[in-house]
């Protein structure tokens, strides 16, 4: 459990203002006299100046009061550089009005990190506006804490306001002395008195149920209903566009579940019972028209059983009576009494209202002069936005942990960075002359191993100086475990191992934040190093960090969902959030077989987005399951995918021994959040393929509703996507392909495991079905979709020349002719050449936006070459590596690859070869045509020298536009001449 917030006025933000680089000079001399202002919840405070100097140092600490800790993450810290027009030169003071302004950094309170997890972070200068000329980049520590409230000391009197006097110019030794300067501090509003606030009046009692009735015999249960005369059941929500809209003329308040269709349940909360008969083991069973459920076995030994259970019943046809009985689970089920509640009477919860207050009701048996005791019990109407709905007891589904509905969080991912330099006193014993010593390092499941390394002239130093990189999750409480092998001769040998604690590890968050190397004594003891006897053989220098500017990549990059680094001090403000509503999915094929042959499916979905994964509750057999089920994530860039998969429920039949059985998927879809237009709501539905080895199959239609909401101007979403994708350090310092295919599978592993320890569980399959872990595996489809992908991009230019093609050969003369004025237009005025393409541009993009897509559009079978795949394809694909089918189907399969990699390697040898016949031109391989190439230059040169260009370029686009009777059907000169240079393909072997 998290700790409540300190009161108000307790939390303490703390800037540490540390140094500025590279600033621009404003004073008029080449040089500035920067001093910084940072502004937090209405409380503005400024360091001293340092004067005539563009990488200043201030190494000040700053320190604000927090007013509302609970508003924290949405205050904004403003930090602001100018120039203090006091020091510029009294030639230029004549000309500095005010102190200039040479750049800010904006930030948000969600962005500050507790003290002692802190670091020294480089923020880029920002502009006020598009015309500021700034640059450089000011040093900060922003961090916060909580102070102890002093007991037994009266509260401090507020502090008068006292206007600041006017400060001649100091000295520079006065400003080295000088503190932080208070500018401005506004006084922080006294908190609320509990004691003395008033009560809300939205606060509305429960009314009381007052059709209770009796039971005339414990045997058998004889329920009076009411008669309705046929009136209309008038709880029953009217749906308006999808939207929670009650039937009432009052203004009511607006739900948080706007995009799906409200459901209606009767809910019913059972706390304990008190004064019941002696009894062993008493459960609640619970009967409508339509439903029947009961709670779990209590402890009825002191006759004051406790359940604590909510169970939530579908009012699709609204039930008239409810009875709820007590019920003794020993030997024959003995009557303990019940209440019978009349549901026309039964209050409507509407949101935000708080929890209905349970009550008390007598337990009646009838003629039975045995029953005693009360119940306690609450019962109301609502719908699937009530708070007390995901953890019920639904009657769309059996009373199991695995079919409710949960939201996860993904493990907080760090990239270990381990610099392996060298190692020292090492004493090797072999009878090999070239010694190999590899460094194994193991984290968990994750393993590597160093190269070979490079001895010095000193026997016992060997060097290595390499990097290798683990994924590791929060908490750290794993251990980084250091082998040092002789892989001389060909046993290997363990010569000893050394044990790092990884929450022992320096975080680094910037690239220029130097980490020191450390030397670790390595033991010849026990793998664990607090086991047997251990004895120093040597030690070994390695660098440690933790990389928190990197993102941890456990998606593809063409398909991630969140591109923010690790540590949370480097990430931006969100831009907005983005909501999705599961309405249901309909024509879904049967999963499983139940006992007489029927079909069965028990579906249940999952949405992956950023950090944030959510689990709708599983609906039990059913073919057109309804969640109407709606989420929110908060979204920090547009260029961004939503994940949602549909699963067949199969952990919901794990046997008494403990074994699951991986779920089934049905299919998913993924939305790109940059082709939502902003504040509009798309429902659609969208087929739901898998892609199985006999082909291509439709497994049923998904509906969802899905909005982008944000609040973000124009010009800050332009600047969004000037600005690069992933974090800085991956620019930086840059990972390599394989390393990160290799991290991305250890990242996906340990989100699995993570995940896999939740209750409910997510499972394995489902993690790596909603992260395409075998994206990356090689598929004779894929290839061919890229390959049409490829023709698809280019397909463009492809039209272009075919319609400049049909221009020179005169097929639409009054094309032609138009074509020759334009060219002759562009030719003589050439400064309208570039205004002119944007122009062209522009309208195309206008004429293109009556045919923009109207919704994000789901999977395309045909884009994926999935319709026309062959089984041997398929068959290909899903074989895992290393393969499991037999030699024969093995080399069938290796013959067709050689005969795919022949037909690239000969497209491969074309290009290769009309390169080398452009280098031929000048490398005198082939003397005349060098020779004639060369005096064909020089005589152009003339031309080109005594003509005029427009007349030059007039006559050569002339000459490509001529009419077909004066062209000659053969290749013209120039590309004969071309071709019949010689490449080095006479050459190859």
């Amino acid at each position: 459990m998290t700790s409540p917030p300190p009161p108000a006025g307790l939390r303490k933000v703390v800037v540490e203002v540390i140094e500025a680089r590279d600033l621009v000079p404003k004073d008029g001399s080449g040089t500035s006299s920067p001093y910084v202002v940072v502004d937090f919840a209405g409380q503005r405070k400024r360091t001293h100046t340092r004067p005539r100097d563009l990488n200043p140092q201030w190494h000040e600490r700053i320190e604000f009061a927090v007013p509302d800790t609970a508003s924290m993450p949405l205050e904004e810290l403003n930090i602001e550089v100018y120039n203090d027009k006091r020091y510029v030169p009294a030639a230029s003071a004549a000309a500095a009005r005010k102190n200039n302004f040479l750049g800010r950094v904006r930030l948000y309170g969600s962005q500050f990190a507790r003290r002692g997890e802190e670091g020294l972070i480089y923020f880029p200068l920002e502009k006020r506006n598009l015309l500021s000329w700034i640059r450089g980049e000011i040093g900060l520590k922003i961090y916060y804490y909580d102070e102890q409230p002093e007991k037994d000391s009266p509260p401090p009197p507020p502090a008068e306001e006292v206007p600041a006097p006017k400060i001649p110019a100091p000295t520079e030794a006065a400003i080295e002395s000088q503190g932080p300067v208070v500018v401005c501090v506004e006084e922080i509003p006294p908190p609320i008195d509990k004691a003395t606030s008033p009560v809300p009046e939205n606060t509305l009692p429960l009314p009381e149920i007052k059709n209770v009735k009796t039971y005339p015999s414990p045997d058998r249960l004889r329920i009076a209903r009411r008669q309705n005369g046929g009136a209309e059941y008038g709880h029953a929500p009217r749906v308006i566009s999808g939207r929670f809209i009650s039937s009432s003329p009052e203004p009511t308040v607006s739900s948080a579940y706007e995009l799906v269709e409200p459901m209606q349940y009767l809910f019913i909360r059972i706390i304990r019972a008190r004064g019941l008969r002696q009894c062993q083991s008493p459960f609640v069973k619970i009967r409508t028209d339509g439903h029947e459920m009961r709670s779990r076995a209590g402890d009825g030994a002191a006759g004051n059983p406790e359940w604590n259970q909510v169970f939530s019943l579908g009012q699709s046809k609204p039930d008239a009576w409810l009875e709820i009985s007590v019920w003794d689970g020993g030997p024959g089920e003995a009557f303990l009494g019940g209440v019978c509640f009349d549901l026309s009477d039964v209050p409507v919860r509407e949101q935000p209202d708080g929890p209905l207050a349970p009550q008390w009701y007598h337990l009646d048996g009838g003629k039975d002069r045995n029953v005693t005791g009360d119940m306690m019990v609450s019962v109301w109407l609502g719908t699937q936005a009530d708070d007390a709905f995901p953890e019920s007891y639904n009657s769309d589904a059996p009373n199991l942990t695995y079919t409710r509905s949960k939201v996860y969080q993904s493990p907080k991912l760090w990239y270990l960075r381990t610099s392996v330099i060298e190692a020292q006193d090492l004493r090797i014993h072999s009878p090999a002359t070239t010694i190999d010593l590899r460094v194994k390092i193991q984290l968990g499941f994750q393993s590597a191993r160093t190269r070979r390394s490079s001895s010095s002239s000193n026997a016992s130093t060997f060097t290595w100086l390499e990097d290798l990189m683990f994924v590791v999750s929060e908490p750290l409480d794993d251990r980084l475990i250091v082998l040092i092998e002789n892989r001389s001769d060909k046993d290997p040998v363990l010569l000893g191992h050394v044990a790092v604690p990884v929450a022992a590890v320096e975080i680094r968050l910037d690239e220029r934040q130097l980490i020191p190397s450390k030397w670790f004594n390595i033991e010849d003891g026990g793998r664990n190093g607090d086991q047997g006897t251990t004895a120093y053989v040597g030690r070994i220098q390695l660098r440690l960090c933790l990389e928190g500017g990197y993102h941890v990549l456990d998606e593809a990059a063409h398909l991630c969902s969140d591109f923010r680094p690790t540590a949370k001090q480097l990430w931006k403000p969100a831009v907005g959030a983005l909501e999705l509503g599961i309405l249901g999915a309909r024509g879904l094929q049967p999963m499983k077989t139940k006992s007489g042959g029927k079909g069965s499916t028990d579906a249940y979905c999952v949405a992956k987005y950023g950090k944030k994964w959510v689990r709708t509750r599983t609906i039990t057999d059913s073919f057109d399951p309804r969640w109407n089920e709606q989420y929110t994530w908060k979204v920090y860039d547009p260029c961004t995918v939503l994940t949602i998969g549909v699963f067949d429920n199969w952990r919901m039949f794990a046997d008494a021994a403990g074994k699951d059985r991986p779920d089934y998927r049905i299919g998913k879809i993924r939305i790109r959040v940059s082709t939502l237009e902003s504040n509009c709501v798309y429902t659609q539905s969208y087929p739901l393929l898998i892609l199985l080895r006999s082909g291509l199959k439709k497994m049923g239609e998904m509906q969802i509703a899905v909005r982008f909401t944000t609040a973000a101007l124009l010009p800050d979403t332009c600047a969004l996507y000037a600005t690069p994708m992933l974090p800085r350090m991956h620019y930086l310092r840059p990972i390599g392909v394989a390393q990160q295919e290799a991290l991305r599978g250890a990242a996906i592993r340990t989100v699995a495991i993570w995940l896999g320890r939740a209750e409910p569980a997510l499972g394995p399959e489902v993690i790596r079905y909603m992260l395409d872990a075998d994206s990356h595996s090689w598929s004779l489809r894929r290839s061919k979709a890229n390959w049409f992908r490829i023709m698809g991009v280019v397909a463009w230019a492809v039209g272009l020349a075919r319609w400049l093609n049909d221009v020179r050969r005169w097929r639409n003369p009054v094309t032609t002719v138009l074509v020759h004025l334009l060219y002759l237009v562009l030719v003589w005025y050439p400064e309208l050449a570039a205004p002119t393409a944007c122009l062209y541009v522009f309208l195309i993009g206008a004429w293109y936006y009556r045919f923009r897509p109207k919704g994000p559009a789901g999977m395309d079978p045909r884009l994926s070459q999935a319709e026309g795949a062959e089984e041997e394809e398929l068959d290909e694909e899903f074989d895992g590596v290393p393969s499991g089918k037999t030699g024969e189907a093995v080399m069938t399969r290796y013959d067709r690859l050689r005969m795919l990699g022949a037909r690239v390697q000969s497209v491969m040898g074309d290009l290769a070869a009309q390169g080398e016949r452009v280098q031929a031109l000048v490398s005198w391989r082939d003397p005349r045509a060098t020779r004639v190439f060369i005096v064909m230059c020089l005589v152009g040169s003339f031309v080109l020298y005594i003509v005029p260009p427009k007349m030059v370029a007039v006559a050569l686009g002339f000459y490509f536009l001529r009419h077909p009777m004066f062209r000659d059907p053969m290749p013209p000169a120039g590309v004969n001449f071309f071709r019949r240079l010689p490449s080095l393909s006479d050459r190859l072997l």
